[in-house]
């Protein structure tokens, strides 16, 4: 199989190893034996940080398993306008526009650290399911979630204010994949001010402010593609109520004094124009 975009993708040079396989929720229920057939047909890949997996519009030809670093999902709007819809982690299934029957990927795959897949040419879909139940099942969970992870966005830019939204998309990619870090829990893969705008309906600049604001006040540390939690109970209450500024008492820095000053502030990045 030549996978698509072979110019910004090369195959593993080492073979898939099961250990790493089994670190994964997807593939733990899965016996060797039955691990060894669902690889059949499978092409690992490496992007490289900034490389395509797949691009909105280009006919959709594979489905894929992210196995290491992290990807972006990007929805380009009729008016020119980039949106940020999800990331995806370690274990996640990506590129299913063949489970629903649709021809072409609705949006762009893009590497933000270097990362590994396992591709599947789309044409497999269906024995993959037939042949592999819990997988089909893991599909299945995949999309009602990511529905649903939709309509809450929907919920969210109709009646949140934007503080509200800024903290809640925060949080939640702290939760899919933060990291304990020294000064708090860290979003464990690079993001800009601009990718977080994109997120959430607003702008760089009023993500910028708010950044700087909640590190005054000791809840985040910001600095160029990074960002810290230091008080998710405080970010926590703002992505409820926003409003006016909390009591100083309620902030790590109180109790644990001023945080460390961060990098310079991240500039936005386009997308690489390569396909």
């Amino acid at each position: 199989m030549d996978p698509p975009h072979a110019s910004e993708r090369t195959a593993a040079s080492s073979p898939l190893c099961h250990a790493l396989l089994r670190n994964l929720d997807l593939f733990r229920p899965l016996s060797d034996a039955q691990l060894d057939i669902a690889l059949r047909g499978a092409t690992p890949c490496r992007l490289e940080a900034g490389a395509l997996a797949y691009r909105q519009g280009a006919a959709a030809a594979h489905f894929f398993v992210l196995l290491h670093g992290c990807l972006k999902v990007a929805q380009l709007t009729p008016e020119g306008e980039q949106v940020v819809v999800r990331y995806v982690n370690p274990g996640d299934m990506f590129g299913l526009a063949c489970a629903m029957r649709q021809p072409c990927y609705p949006a762009t795959v893009q590497a933000v650290q270097e990362s590994v897949c396992l591709a599947w040419p789309a044409t497999a879909w269906e024995r993959f399911t037939a042949s592999h139940p819990q997988l089909a099942a893991a599909a299945l969970q995949t999309m009602g979630q990511r529905l649903q992870d939709a309509h809450v966005r929907i919920q969210e830019l109709s009646t949140d204010e934007v503080e509200q939204r800024v903290a809640r998309a925060i949080l939640r990619l702290v939760q899919q994949s933060g990291r304990p870090m020294q000064d708090g829990i860290g979003i464990g893969f690079p993001i800009t001010r601009q990718d977080i705008a994109e997120m959430t309906g607003t702008t760089l600049h009023t993500v910028s402010r708010l950044l700087s604001d909640w590190k005054q006040r000791g809840i985040v540390s910001a600095g160029r593609k990074r960002v810290v939690l230091r008080s998710p109970a405080a970010l926590a209450r703002l992505g409820e109520h926003a409003g006016p500024a909390m009591d100083c008492s309620a902030c790590l820095s109180c109790s644990h004094g001023s945080p460390a000053a961060d990098d310079a502030p991240a500039s936005q990045e386009p997308m690489e124009a390569g396909a």
